[in-house]
């Protein structure tokens, strides 16, 4: 009798230990992926910030360079002169044709992703209306954009160069901030995943950070991925003033 007692309690006592462990364990894990994740947003959004410094810095140049260009044009210079102009003129005119999406930061954002997006021969469409929302933090719209794009593109990678397209469409209807990303992508759903890499942990974080920074406004991140799109939408509620 004594000896199942002992029996019964070493059991429960192991039990109680395993348990602990496990959970211990479980806990360390999440410690670390919330550090990983602040880390990833943390390192995101200084590299947007450091690149909106950037262009307020372009964006004089800009001007100074088009306001000479147009009193060389006109000074009635000799033809070589007018055909450097012409050629200067055509070189930066590029830099009128970006999205203005009515958000300075979501505009260095976009302008970013395009660029890598034409690099990589991906048909990049954007149809961006951030004015007038303003309760969406910089390092959200980071997320939200940041992430979703590079997904977009990183998906786009692996087809045919007349496959390669990826559309964003964020605007304010009615009561709500609606945003989609989609992107043609393969049939394999990779078990729910977006992403084709090993590395699952690290680059699972990215949709990850985009459903809590949704949350945070009491909003929704949701995916879908059928015949051969992937579809990400997120909706967030307007704060009442």
């Amino acid at each position: 009798m004594a000896l199942d007692l002992v029996t019964s309690f070493l059991g429960v006592f192991f039990i109680i230990q395993f348990l602990y462990s496990r959970n211990v364990s479980f806990l360390r894990e999440q410690e670390q992926k919330d550090k990983l994740q602040i880390a990833q947003l943390q390192q995101q959004y200084a590299y947007y910030r450091d690149k909106a410094k950037n262009e307020e810095c372009i964006r004089s140049i800009y001007h100074d360079m088009k306001n000479h260009l147009l009193v060389l044009e006109g000074s009635h210079g000799t033809e070589a002169a007018c055909k450097m102009v012409q050629q200067l003129r055509s070189q930066i005119a590029g830099y009128e044709d970006y999205i203005h999406t009515g958000n300075d930061f979501l505009d260095i954002i976009i302008r970013d992703k395009a660029e890598k997006a034409r690099e990589k021969c991906i048909d990049f469409s954007a149809s961006l209306d951030f004015s007038n929302i303003d309760f969406i933090e910089p390092l959200d719209i980071s997320t939200f954009f940041g992430n979703g794009i590079d997904n977009a593109i990183e998906a786009s990678e692996g087809l045919a160069e007349d496959e390669r397209v990826i559309l964003v469409k964020a605007r304010k209807v009615q009561d709500f901030v609606s945003i989609l990303i989609e992107n043609n992508c393969t049939d394999d759903p990779h078990s729910g995943s977006r992403t084709t890499k090993t590395d699952t942990f690290l680059h699972g974080l990215g949709i990850s950070n985009m459903k809590k920074a949704a949350e945070k406004y009491n909003g929704i991140c949701t995916t879908v991925q059928k015949n051969g799109k992937f579809t990400m939408k997120i909706l967030l509620p307007v704060p009442k003033r």
